[in-house]
């Protein structure tokens, strides 16, 4: 059953009452952690989301490549919500440099959907599963090693910015993520500092989400074997209780990003996604 329309949300909502209380249990506590994560480190929750979507939806029989990918897209759908939750918590402190989000943004949306109306379709999902890997191993060794950046560096200039903005979108595109664990190294490492760089990226979090969707729903319309309550790559069922959940969250994780040393900051981050990163690299080799 492929839903459509603009009361979209509402009958996802009305798909989620069908559903198991087991499945429902699992999507609730994935939502409150997630929008947690969220707001603690302006990952948008994806670096969580993608790997237990994936062994969630494998669990109810839809095969790993398909599961991969749906994982991703839902990841990122459920970023609209998290996003405008946490930015609103980060703008409260004055935190978010909005600055640099009209400079990325641009970029940002070219590059979301040239990588979910293209790139995203044409890949298999194992291979998506490497990519997402790869990337979040990267980032975390980065973040890890707390490396310093020289006093001089600066943020680039306007077209500095929308190129650093396409690539942060068409790598988000791609693994499903709000661009943290790409824009937050970015920004540190042009000597703007952890707290400032986590409330931006929570700010950017939103644009990524809203062009990558609509690339997944366009690229997804023609796929076959979609489970029921599915959207393009979009599975609504687990967008709808997550979304719920992780705003409830969100402002919590935003709140203590402020009242945690910047070294402890990293190394959570860090931790976390080398976890991820395995798990995704396992399934990718599977396939």
């Amino acid at each position: 059953m492929h839903c459509t329309g603009p009361l979209l949300f509402f009958k996802a909502c009305c798909v989620t009452s069908l559903l198991d209380p087991v499945l429902i249990a699992e999507l609730a506590a994935l939502g409150l952690g997630t929008g947690f994560l969220a707001g603690l480190l302006g990952i948008g929750g994806g670096m969580l989301m993608v790997p237990f979507i994936t062994i969630i939806m494998g669990h109810r029989g839809v095969a790993s490549d398909l599961a991969v990918k749906m994982a991703i897209a839902t990841s990122m759908a459920t970023i609209i919500f998290t996003s405008v939750s946490s930015v609103r918590a980060h703008h409260k402190r004055g935190a978010v440099r909005w600055d640099i989000v009209r400079r990325l943004a641009p970029g940002i949306v070219i590059g979301s959907l040239l990588g979910s109306l293209g790139v995203f379709a044409l890949l298999k999902g194992t291979v998506l599963a490497i990519v997402f890997a790869l990337f979040v191993g990267f980032s975390a060794t980065q973040m890890f090693l707390d490396r310093k950046p020289k006093p001089t560096r600066q943020m680039p200039g306007t077209a500095g910015q929308l190129s650093a903005g396409g690539a942060i979108g068409f790598i988000s595109g791609l693994v499903g993520a709000g661009g943290g664990f790409v824009s937050v190294p970015f920004m540190t490492w042009c000597n703007i500092s952890i707290h400032n760089a986590v409330a931006t990226s929570a700010a950017l979090g939103f644009p990524i989400a809203v062009a990558n969707v609509l690339g997944y729903v366009v690229s997804g319309q023609s796929v076959q074997g979609l489970p029921g309550g599915s959207f393009g790559y979009i599975w609504l069922p687990a967008l709808a209780v997550i979304a719920v959940c992780s705003v409830l969250t969100a402002p919590l994780g935003a709140k203590a990003a402020h009242n945690l040393p910047v070294k402890k900051l990293k190394r959570v981050f860090a931790s976390i996604l080398y976890l991820l990163a395995a798990y995704m690299l396992w399934k990718g080799l599977q396939g």
